[in-house]
């Protein structure tokens, strides 16, 4: 892994998660019963050997940063998240949070292009350790995935980049960037959201450049009229260009974190027989001190993922309940998302419902013809 720099894109606002997204930043949406949505990306990184994440972040980013510092830095040996022009205090503060922070001295970023400019000096320069590849990933997808093969692939290849692809129900296609290949495994097109697919085939939203290819195509697209985008400037003027890009699929479970729906939606495919991820499989930073256990729930088949300090005086049926919730006495709790701390109270019934930490309940509509699988 010596050379290749992981870059975290996580400066969404999530306005399409509804309450999900208030009073919260989109990367820490509680998934899973375990983790937040930043967490998967960032465990992927430590477990593919990477020594660290350089995180891209704009919204409310001191937010992120203390909250990512005290969860990720200092708890794993020789892993840390990386904070690009403010990690020297960070450093400085280890287990705690520093008390101000450098003055901001670039302009803001208008796109995830744009993040990796204004931070270039640590993505590719001399902070950066002279990378050679740039593994750039998002904030806000949960999946397991070891990047150490799709690397040594890229490598091999020689290729100025490497996109990850799943194959989908071509009716989805619509929500994603539409990704085609020759029988070389080359790409020959890319669209992002396309009204008309013509492939089933769609980004999975990481992918691994050569570092001085990528800086060559933002240093010539920053004097343009351009979106200041990856997907929607870089890439496409990538393939215009006529550089090597080549494909890797991602043949395991994969779920871009959108809306409530789809949020709902992939709650349900933890608690199927064959779960879309396993438990122990999803990393534990939510009140790591406390076990999760699958429940059953009975002659159904179905089960609950349910921390153990939950106070349950009533019944939870295929949902999935995090640690300091409390389920009052009579209560019926059915296909919910219990977030950390939620009351329901007692005699409440609940079906296909997220209950948020102040007690309010946002009602879903997971199985709506226009959520993606």
């Amino acid at each position: 892994m010596d050379g290749v720099r992981a870059v975290l894109l996580a400066g969404g606002e999530g306005r399409r998660m509804g309450p999900l997204g208030r009073g919260r930043l989109k990367p820490l949406v509680p998934f899973g019963g375990t983790s937040r949505l930043i967490d998967f990306s960032i465990a992927n990184v430590h477990r593919s050997g990477l020594r660290d994440v350089l995180l891209l972040s704009q919204y409310e980013e001191r937010r992120l940063m203390d909250d990512l510092h005290l969860v990720w830095n200092g708890r794993h040996h020789g892993f840390r998240v990386h904070f690009g022009p403010y990690d020297a205090v960070y450093r400085n503060s280890p287990g705690k949070l520093p008390e101000r922070l450098p003055e901001r001295t670039w302009p803001v970023e208008r796109g995830t292009a744009d993040a990796l400019l204004s931070k270039a000096e640590y993505v590719f320069g001399q902070r950066g350790a002279g990378a050679s590849e740039i593994l750039v990933l998002h904030a806000d997808h949960v999946y397991r995935f070891d990047y150490g093969r799709m690397i040594r692939e890229h490598r091999a290849s020689q290729a100025a980049l490497t996109i990850s692809y799943q194959r989908i129900e071509r009716r989805y296609v619509h929500l994603f960037g539409m990704v085609e290949f020759d029988r070389n495994g080359l790409l020959t097109a890319f669209e992002e959201k396309p009204h008309h697919p013509t492939s089933d085939l769609v980004f999975a939203a990481f992918c691994v450049f050569d570092a001085a290819t990528l800086r060559r195509y933002l240093e010539h697209l920053r004097g343009t009229d351009w979106q200041h985008d990856i997907s929607r400037d870089v890439i496409p003027a990538m393939l215009a260009g006529g550089e090597l890009i080549r494909g890797y699929e991602v043949k395991g479970y994969w779920e871009d974190i959108g809306t409530v729906d789809r949020y709902h939606r992939a709650h349900r495919g933890l608690l199927r027989a064959e779960p879309t991820l396993a438990l122990g499989d999803m990393p534990l930073t939510v009140a790591p001190e406390v076990p999760r256990r699958l429940v059953p729930d009975g002659p159904g088949g179905h089960a609950s993922i349910v921390a153990a300090d939950v106070v349950n005086e009533g019944e939870i049926v295929n949902s999935v309940v995090y640690p300091g919730a409390r389920i009052g006495f009579g209560a019926h709790v059915a296909d919910c998302v219990v977030l950390p701390g939620a009351q329901v109270p007692d005699g409440a019934r609940l079906a296909s419902a997220i209950v948020l930490e102040d007690g309010s309940v946002q009602q879903c509509e997971a199985a709506r013809e226009e959520v993606a699988p």
